[in-house]
């Protein structure tokens, strides 16, 4: 016997995030659903605790595709780095001194 299940008033954002993982995953949405639920409950049980177990009070968990890391990483400039010149810039002052 099959049974329906449904999710109401999910976040944009995170409806989002599903479709893109259902893309790169070449899943239809109900498909991409059905694999992360058949992965959720085929966890054993002390990994599952594991996982979802909070690291701090303050930390929210989730999930975030490499993409998403990528791009919030290149949005943020690293801050031992501040200041310092760009490789270009230093080829084209050693270009320019001869």
């Amino acid at each position: 016997m099959q049974v329906n299940l449904s999710i109401k008033a999910v976040p944009q954002a995170l409806a989002d995030r599903l479709r893109r993982r259902a893309e790169r995953n070449h899943r239809s949405l109900q498909g991409e659903l059905m694999a992360i639920i058949e992965q959720a409950v085929a966890e054993p049980a002390g990994d599952a605790a594991k996982a979802h177990a909070p690291l701090a009070a303050d930390v929210e968990q989730g999930w975030k595709t490499i993409e998403d890391l990528v791009f919030e990483r290149r949005q943020r400039p690293a801050r031992h780095m501040e200041g310092l010149p760009l490789a270009v810039d230093i080829v084209r002052a050693d270009r320019d001194s001869r």
